[in-house]
């Protein structure tokens, strides 16, 4: 019930922020440009006959990693700490890479939907999960959303 509460609250005082709009935009700039580099990387290299899941695995954290720079200093203007900001960075994409998996394998590994259109989709899901965690977990502007 807390821990409700605590996630209720922490999204009012998001949806209240004056600051959350030009965040979402710098958020979906660096997203944009990083996800269409990895999707067509992507492409390419399942052309070439590398398996999907393996694929998406390797160009997630190339992409996830380059992004920290980018999402820290500016889509979020973080001024706290870099290491706990990575480590709680690497839980959130921790769960976003296990999102991504789990669309892959489900929907074109067992369903069999084409692959290409399960990513291009996942991307966009994972996005706007990480947007929210990164904004609430990851580079909080308000110390009392963190655990202490």
């Amino acid at each position: 019930m807390v821990m409700g509460n605590l996630v209720l609250g922490s999204l009012s005082m998001m949806v209240r922020d004056r600051q959350l709009l030009p965040s979402f935009l710098r958020y979906a700039l660096v997203g944009a440009i990083s996800n269409a580099c990895g999707y067509g990387i992507y492409l390419l290299v399942t052309w070439f006959g590398v398996q999907p899941i393996l694929a998406m695995s390797l160009l997630y954290f190339v992409g996830a990693t380059i992004g920290f720079l980018g999402n820290r200093n500016w889509a979020f203007s973080h001024q706290g700490k870099a290491w706990p900001s990575l480590v709680r960075y690497w839980i959130a994409h921790g769960i976003g890479y296990g999102l991504n998996f789990s669309m892959l394998y489900v929907f074109a590994d067992r369903l069999g939907y084409p692959h290409q259109l399960i990513q291009a989709a996942a991307v966009f899901v994972v996005a706007g999960f990480l947007f929210i965690t990164f904004r609430l977990f990851v580079f909080p502007q308000d110390k009392a959303v963190l655990p202490p």
